[in-house]
């Protein structure tokens, strides 16, 4: 790991107007949620925020709070359209005040919060995010669970003006009635009933207001790699492919893509939840990434996007931090097994041996073929059983998966399947396992998925990687890069001797993080081939961002769905230009 000392974060002024954005905003919910709040010590300090005055004070608190509040979290990120949403609502505010209670402290401190702002408006000017109009569903869930419960808490804390003894039923039906501009069940005593209405209206209002906006706003799809952007990620994989065995997976559709300005180097990436996800090294020339990167960190400045690379090699990594002040973190290993000294003889492969051996006596026989060499209707049928087999819902995959199989584009693709003549042939016939290689140059190939039969017998994996290390030869193909081991260096001196008390500590938390995402299973498969390591490294802007970019990474790979549920989503795109089945794609990184 390498880290390089850097200036003052140039985030630091619009995150703490969004931090003072952010307290003003619960201010403004408080003044307008709780009478005590309102009419307390606290009340010249919650006059002078937008909202609380006159007979509206509830109302109008609760909408500017609620706004200020949304718009905090796009302050921090530099955008330009909160910015003008801010600028337009501290007025606004101040010209309430001033003309229902005349308070002309409140024009001064609305003008004193507007003023950095306005002075540096320079700083928010980060274009929008990818969006579609599905965004309009998720808000109008959020926005009306939220307005729920906090209309559940404007109605309960006046329980000492409440006429009677309304139940739990009685006060969520007075919110639903009130959220859509109706009396509810609930009464109160005096002007307390105007308030509760006027409150819950507004809370209705806002989440009828901004549903529609998004409903309604132009749509930013994300980004898609074009037909000659992997023209030319190709011409390049051509010329430099055999340097990064990840190269290949940057032919995904679903990244975009940036060139350096001689077109000699490309970043491609995907952007999840705000965080701009590389995977791997730039492609091409290594004396041109630096201006693919430098393209790369200007696109996430514009968009105030945060900048990480998955599963760069050392190199990459170095070049990463070099150019760009960023730092990096040994994320794992990858397993390279050189053909040439791969060998079923020995002790240490006893285990491996045995297993092949076994299997093979079972009548299983394997074929290791180009995809070019496969027939039509053989690749549809092992499309169709690989997707039948994936055993998740989710496809995974991102950093290590290409996402398609038997695209005519990808020829030199490398394919191991696993046959058994049964009595009772299955769905697929004989198929009863299938790994996927994509190219590393033109003299290895890279593990892309694994997928068997749930009824075959166990060790399928083992037997089609031998079959594909002992075809290799004859095929071309050198060195074969097997799957990613995360942490990989930490299990490995964990369980040795000696190993001190902390590193057996995050080892035994790794071993239990390994239940959900394989990362000790991954490691030991890997190690019965006897491979060399290669490190691979995160690169990141700073250690807070780190969680973040966990999660986007693990959302990425298929391990996280924040998506809409499958009957409310939009159904995806067919893939260009390959007119096959539907893409397939599997986790080589745990």
């Amino acid at each position: 790991m390498r880290r390089i000392l850097r200036g003052p974060s140039p985030d630091a002024v619009p995150a703490l107007i969004a931090r003072a954005c952010t307290l003003v905003g619960l201010l403004d919910i408080a003044a307008g949620v709780f009478p005590r709040f309102r009419h307390s010590r606290m009340h010249a300090l919650a006059e002078v925020l937008p909202g609380s005055f006159g007979p509206f004070a509830a109302a109008l608190s609760l909408s500017a709070g609620v706004l200020l509040l949304l718009l905090a979290h796009g302050l921090r990120r530099r955008k330009r359209r909160a910015w003008r949403a801010a600028v337009v609502l501290l007025p606004l505010g101040a010209v309430a005040q001033f003309a229902y209670r005349h308070s002309l402290i409140g024009v001064v401190i609305s003008a004193a919060l507007l003023a950095p702002l306005l002075r540096h408006r320079d700083e928010f000017a980060a274009l929008p995010d990818p969006r579609s109009r599905w965004r309009a569903l998720a808000n109008f869930v959020l926005m009306g669970a939220g307005s729920l419960v906090l209309g559940l808490l404007i109605v309960s804390v006046h329980e000492n003006r409440m006429i009677g003894d309304p139940s739990l039923a009685d006060r969520i039906t007075h919110v639903l009635y009130g959220l859509v501009g109706f009396e509810g069940p609930v009464d109160y005593a005096g002007p307390t009933s105007w308030t509760v209405a006027f409150s819950l209206g507004a809370l209705g209002w806002l989440t009828a207001v901004t549903t529609v906006y998004l409903a309604f706003r132009p749509e930013h799809p994300a980004a898609r790699l074009t037909e000659d952007d992997e023209v030319r990620l190709r011409a390049l994989l051509d010329r430099h492919g055999s340097r990064d065995s990840l190269g290949h997976f940057a032919l995904r559709r679903d990244k975009a893509v940036v060139f350096s300005p001689s077109g000699k180097a490309a970043v491609t990436y995907r952007v999840v939840s705000g965080v701009m996800l590389a995977s791997g090294d730039p492609i091409g020339d290594v004396e041109a990434w630096p201006g693919a990167i430098e393209r790369f960190m200007d696109e996430a400045r514009a968009h105030s996007w945060t900048p990480a690379v998955m599963g760069c090699s050392e190199t990459g990594g170095e070049v990463w931090t070099r150019e760009t002040g960023l730092d990096a973190l040994e994320l794992g290993d990858e397993a390279v097994v050189d053909v040439a000294d791969f060998s079923l003889a020995g002790r240490a492969m006893r285990n491996v041996r045995q297993m092949v051996k076994r299997i093979e006596r079972a009548g299983y026989e394997t074929r290791v073929r180009r995809i070019r060499d496969l027939g039509e209707g053989e690749l549809d049928r092992i499309r169709r059983a690989a997707e039948d087999w994936r055993g998740t819902d989710t496809e995974r995959g991102f950093s290590m998966a290409l996402g398609r199989i038997g695209d005519p584009s990808d020829g030199d693709c490398l394919i191991a399947t696993a046959h058994k003549a049964d009595d009772r042939p299955g769905l697929y016939g004989d198929l009863k396992a299938v790994l996927h290689f994509v190219p590393w140059g033109t003299d290895g190939v890279s593990l892309d998925l694994m997928r068997r039969d749930r009824a075959a017998d166990p060790g399928m994996n083992e037997l089609l990687i031998v079959a594909a290390l002992q075809a290799a030869p004859r095929l071309g193909v050198e060195r074969v890069s097997l799957n990613f081991a995360m942490f990989r260096s930490a299990l490995a001196r964990g369980e040795k001797i000696g190993a001190g008390p902390v590193l057996r500590a995050w080892r035994g938390l790794l071993v239990f993080l390994s239940r959900w995402f394989q990362i000790e299973s991954l490691y030991k498969f890997n190690a019965k081939f006897r491979p060399r390591w290669e490190p691979r490294f995160v690169v990141y802007a700073s250690s807070r961002d780190l969680p973040r970019i966990g999660l986007a990474a693990m959302q990425a790979e298929g391990f996280v769905n924040l998506a809409l549920p499958r009957l409310l989503r939009r159904r995806p795109r067919a893939p260009r230009p390959c007119a096959h089945a539907p893409a397939e794609r599997d986790v080589r990184a745990a």
